[in-house]
């Protein structure tokens, strides 16, 4: 037969580690996604133009679904866009080549796509960039390094 001590102990272990657990468990789906940032600009261009425009990106990725969300919206182009895409795997300054075309170039864009293991595990160690495309600019107006938060 227990004490009522020792009841009392146990009833607060037990307690003690339903509060771990339910703190692992909303760790864990806090850790579930990540957000996704890019300012883009002729600067980051490999090579560099002259352009003016600008643009960001903003989104999010959810690591158990591989699921990529994204607003592109950009200004000041030089002519319509032509192309939109991300490009990887790739740091700054280095040119790769594209990993997610965007459907619609039009600013703002907004999209979807699930990414594979290999695209999901290049776009985490950011080595992903996102350019915008002109017919003055064929390689790229503008261009953003995805910064992943």
């Amino acid at each position: 037969m227990f004490t009522r001590s020792q009841i009392l102990r146990g009833g607060g272990v037990a307690a003690l580690v339903l509060f771990t657990l339910g703190a692992c468990a909303q760790m864990s789906s806090g850790s579930g996604s990540a957000g996704i940032s890019a300012t883009l600009s002729s600067a980051a261009e490999v090579p560099p133009n002259s352009s003016t425009a600008t643009g960001t990106l903003q989104g999010s990725y959810n690591k158990q679904s591989k699921l990529l969300s994204w607003k592109l919206v950009y200004s000041g182009l030089s002519g319509q866009a032509t192309m939109a895409h991300f490009h990887g795997p790739a740091m700054a300054g280095e040119n790769a080549g594209v990993v997610v075309p965007l459907a619609n170039p039009a600013s703002a864009a907004e999209s979807t796509a699930t990414l594979t293991d290999a695209q999901a595990a290049d776009l985490l160690a950011g080595k992903w960039y996102i350019n915008v495309h002109t017919a003055a600019n064929p390689a790229g107006e503008i261009r953003g390094q995805v910064m992943v938060k």
